[in-house]
């Protein structure tokens, strides 16, 4: 079962991708891996490491801390009290 936070961060991940326009190959080709693991990302199956996800980052010209937006101390999708 996947983590709450690596759904989240996966969640982040497949918004920005689609609000940059680009497509899971896009992506992939970016970070020399294979469109499957940006899937697997993305669903939260497989945890980004923090190298990799400073090379998300770098693809789609955000800030790390835009995939922790929104995830409360507790790992959930709620603001913090």
């Amino acid at each position: 079962m996947s983590h709450p936070v690596d759904i989240h961060v996966g969640q982040q991940l497949k918004r920005m991708r689609i609000l940059r326009n680009l497509t899971q190959t896009d992506v992939a080709q970016g970070l020399k891996i294979s469109f499957q693991q940006v899937q697997k990302y993305e669903k939260g199956t497989n945890r980004i490491g923090s190298s990799r996800l400073w090379d998300i980052c770098t693809v789609l010209d955000v800030t790390v801390a835009y995939f922790f937006d929104g995830l409360s101390r507790g790992g959930k999708n709620e603001p913090e009290p």
